[in-house]
């Protein structure tokens, strides 16, 4: 992480301020921390707020604000007092392992030398922040996973991934929210909508919240998936600490 953060244009509408140059949850904390402080200060010009891994993009309306008042503005910024006002959320993902739902977890198990079981052990220890959501609406790339499991992407996309399957591309980890093209390795599905249009919150996932992976059997996937139809499934949360 940078010592101090880089202030870059990005043509005449838009600014990113950059923390680091790596995937790490102290740089991503800072980011998160900044899109939540100009959220609450609701400056006039300001379009639109992107985070990422490691930077954010502010795109802003010239005619409303200059560059050098969106600089004194974010050097009002002070990180600490916005963290003791987000309280992330833990939520928890039911996933159904293998078979028709993860048509790669052999495969990963094979490339490590590992069981089914294990790399299924070693995908839901972890806690995974939200680092930003992005590819997709409602995707969210999710950071901390183990290296043990990490598994490059296939040599070739498959052009249709079903909504809920839940993937591993590098070291990196992430569930489809809608059908897609994709390269990630499939190991699961969750039979949870991550993005509904129809509800309150149509996107599950916000950045700075975490995830955990439950493990469910075949029968579990399919009695959820009915209560989802039914919109009677709630999906469990609880804070992070």
């Amino acid at each position: 992480m940078y010592e101090k953060p880089r202030i870059l244009m990005c043509g005449d509408k838009a600014i990113v301020v950059e923390y680091g140059n790596e995937i790490s949850e102290g740089c991503n904390k800072q980011i998160i921390s900044l899109y939540r402080f100009l959220v609450r200060e609701k400056v006039n010009g300001i379009v639109s707020l992107i985070p990422t891994y490691r930077s954010l993009l502010i795109k802003f309306e010239p005619t409303q604000i200059s560059f050098q008042q969106l600089e004194d503005i974010l050097s009002r910024f002070n990180p600490k007092e916005i963290e003791k006002d987000f309280n992330p959320l833990v939520i928890e993902i039911p996933v159904a392992y293998g078979e028709e739902f993860g048509p790669d977890l052999q495969y990963v198990a094979e490339f490590h030398s590992l069981t089914n079981e294990e790399v299924i052990q070693i995908h839901t220890e972890p806690l995974y922040r939200i680092y930003m959501l992005g590819f997709i609406i409602g995707f969210a790339y999710l950071g901390n996973m183990s290296e043990k499991i990490a598994t490059p992407r296939l040599d070739k996309p498959r052009t249709i991934i079903p909504a809920g399957s839940v993937g591993i591309a590098g070291a990196q980890t992430g569930i489809y929210p809608l059908d897609s093209p994709g390269g990630w390795r499939l190991i699961g599905k969750t039979p949870v909508r991550l993005y509904d249009p129809q509800r309150e919150r149509p996107i599950l996932f916000q950045a700075g919240d975490y995830v955990r992976f439950k493990p469910i059997s075949r029968e579990e996937f399919f009695e959820i998936e009915e209560e989802v139809k039914k919109g009677s499934f709630q999906v469990r949360t609880y804070p992070y600490s």
